[in-house]
């Protein structure tokens, strides 16, 4: 069954918009070329985008696996779902572009304020959710003590995974098996208790729109 033109125009939208970025950079990549590029009018694009930052955005969104479906924890105990939420991978399609899309991405955010702390909440918002409820649930089960900082935790956390992924960037030196140690790490420091197995942890499914 062809899939429906808003979602084929999405995508191309999309794909076009990270080619040009990754190429051209951020600041030089216009609106009108995305829209030539894609084959989408820009009267078309501008329905969905209200601007080039929403749409570099979600277009980096895409890359990174962000628009993918929410992570299960069904059947996980703690300490492998920790692990799973720390192990997520971006799309490996996109690892070139990602390279070549990064030095830009990064020198925009800093000249845009308001367009870095978008990314930044977009980015980290997910596995926060998840390791704040899962540490939550810790607390509650006794694995954790009672007073623990969940800012610091998730600093903990996540932390040695940003560090691994942008020197990973520039050696491909990072171990395949740093989220479990990561998480190893931590529950020396802080569990109080081994994890009890079969905690159920469900994140409902979020509906993304498209073009």
């Amino acid at each position: 069954m062809a899939r429906p033109r808003s979602e084929q125009a999405h995508e191309q939208v999309l794909e076009a918009a990270l080619r040009l970025f990754s190429e051209r950079g951020i600041d030089t990549t216009s609106m009108d070329a995305i829209a030539a590029a894609s084959g989408v009018s820009k009267a078309t694009i501008y329905k969905h985008w209200a601007d080039k930052d929403a749409l570099c955005l979600e277009a980096m969104a895409h890359a990174h696996g962000l628009d993918e479906e929410p992570l299960q924890f069904l059947g996980d105990d703690i300490r492998a779902a920790m692990i799973k939420v720390l192990s997520h991978r971006p799309r490996e399609e996109y690892e070139e572009r990602r390279k070549r899309l990064t030095p830009h991405f990064i020198a925009y955010a800093a000249r845009n304020p308001a367009f870095g702390a978008a990314w930044r909440s977009r980015v980290m918002e997910p596995p926060q959710r998840d390791l704040t409820r899962l540490l939550k649930q810790g607390v509650k089960d006794g694995m954790f003590p009672a007073d623990l900082n969940f800012d610091l935790s998730l600093a903990l956390l996540i932390g040695p995974m940003m560090y691994g992924y942008f020197l990973n960037l520039a050696t491909n030196k990072v171990p395949a098996d740093l989220p479990e140690r990561v998480v190893d790490s931590f529950w020396k420091a802080h569990a109080i208790s081994k994890p009890k197995p079969q905690t159920t942890i469900v994140r409902k499914k979020s509906i993304g729109q498209k073009v």
